[in-house]
């Protein structure tokens, strides 16, 4: 879903690129026929394949999924081969640094939106910060891919535009932040609880939840003064009371029972413990809210509530509502998504001023080309095999963009496609003091 990007963009500037997928056909559509692009049948369980692919190229771009990483950065450390990747660095890429080092190649990873951008824009402030000799007190990065606002038409106001399962799994994460000096731990159960509102200029009343461990950014950040560090994801009013609920209601576990023969109705009775017969007003009732609150109209829009057969055997609660998610709240054509990115910083200097830092960014999709969330993830790569190509990039081991010489010149390429943080200086420090109300 965010492939796209990288592709047309490598075979614009005359780069030669091999496209491998189990989607063949939807690789060539999007080489469109580009003397430069060739696309191969391939999956991850055809290992000889990857190897002979990795040997008799330049450089490798994993848009696999998470857990797949490694295994190609293996790959890549046997042929001497750099890798680039859009997701967070797994422990088993870590562990290759002296390795990598060792063959002159680099692992270049969070090389996206988020990670990505959000780390290249927040360390482009860091540095001017501490350039000068100042310090950060406070730091909240937020970030989300949502639908534009006329496309947020369900009771979830949301859609997917990149890896469904991988949305909805980080939804079974748990948080670890730090306010005011103390650090704050919501087990996965509590996630959505745990959110406020933020009013993003031009699209309105945004919740944010928070976003996984932010702590482990302090050091990445190389900010050990920080007493606030929040990382947080955007969401429209909805999806945060819905998601709860599911969580509640054991709906997204993943323990494989047999859902043979039953509705979607009898499914949610099964997991509730309730009778199928007045279920949406008995669940209200046990879960304390309202006939009409938004997360029944929502679990009334996947069908939960509808007498429909599910059509399956041994399976997961969590696969049952992420297919049907994925099959009910999908990005239609013609419909705009947008990423929305805020970065809010509080620094004081050795002269006794403080000052609220402000950057970001509101890019939005094509109708009928390019989604929001394809062109931030896939461009801020696409940039960065150029460099290395190109030897403007001269590093090796394990990385992510936190240094000038990899985000500097990645934020100013992302300027010619518009993507770009929008940066406030100077502004109140009551600025800060209206995020983490609850």
């Amino acid at each position: 879903m965010v492939s796209k990007p990288i592709i047309q963009h490598l075979l614009r500037q005359g780069i030669g690129v091999v496209v491998a997928s189990p989607m063949k056909e939807r690789a060539d559509e999007i080489i469109n026929g580009n003397p430069l692009g060739y696309s191969v049948d391939w999956s991850m369980q055809n290992q000889a394949m990857l190897d002979e692919m990795v040997a008799a190229t330049d450089i490798t771009v994993s848009l696999l999924p998470y857990a797949f990483h490694t295994d190609v950065a293996l790959v890549c450390l046997k042929n001497r081969k750099s890798l680039i990747t859009t997701s967070y660095v797994q422990p088993g890429i870590q562990a290759l640094e002296r390795k990598a080092r060792d063959a002159g190649i680099l692992f270049l990873n969070e090389t996206g939106l988020d990670p990505g951008i959000d780390h290249m824009s927040a360390m482009k402030i860091i540095d001017h910060i501490h350039g000068r000799g100042g310090k950060i007190e406070k730091f909240y990065s937020l970030c989300g891919a949502l639908p534009a606002p006329e496309a947020a038409d369900n009771p979830l106001k949301y859609k997917f535009s990149w890896s469904p399962k991988g949305v909805i799994m980080a939804s079974r994460n748990s948080a670890l932040y730090l306010k005011d000096g103390e650090k704050i731990h919501i087990e996965p159960v509590n996630l959505f609880k745990d959110r406020f509102t933020y009013v993003f200029p031009g699209i309105g009343e945004l919740e944010v939840y928070p976003n996984r461990d932010s702590l482990s950014y302090i050091d990445i950040y190389k900010i050990p003064e920080v007493s606030t560090m929040y990382r947080g994801t955007f969401r429209y009013p909805g999806w945060c009371e819905t998601l709860d609920l599911m969580k509640q209601l054991n709906m997204l576990d993943d323990g494989i029972s047999d859902f043979s023969g039953i509705s979607y109705l009898e499914f949610l009775a099964g997991l509730t413990g309730l009778d199928k017969v007045d279920l949406w007003h008995n669940l209200a009732e046990k879960s304390g809210i309202k006939d009409d609150a938004v997360p029944l109209r929502s679990l009334e829009f996947l069908g939960f509530f509808s007498d429909e057969p599910m059509n399956c055997s041994k399976t997961s609660p969590f696969e049952i509502v992420s297919d049907r998610m994925i099959e009910k709240m999908s990005l239609g054509s013609g419909e705009r998504d947008m990423v929305v990115m805020q970065h809010l910083l509080l620094a004081a200097y050795p002269d006794g001023r403080k000052e609220v830092i402000k950057s970001s960014m509101l890019d939005f999709g094509s109708q009928t080309d390019d989604t929001a969330i394809s062109r931030t993830v896939a461009l801020p790569a696409a940039i960065a095999v150029q460099m290395i190509l190109e030897r403007k990039i001269n590093l090796s081991g394990v990385y992510r963009p936190v240094i000038p010489e990899i985000y500097a010149p990645i934020l100013t390429e992302l300027k010619k496609f518009g993507i770009e943080m929008k940066e406030e200086y100077g502004l109140p420090e009551s600025e800060s003091e209206t995020l983490l109300r609850k």
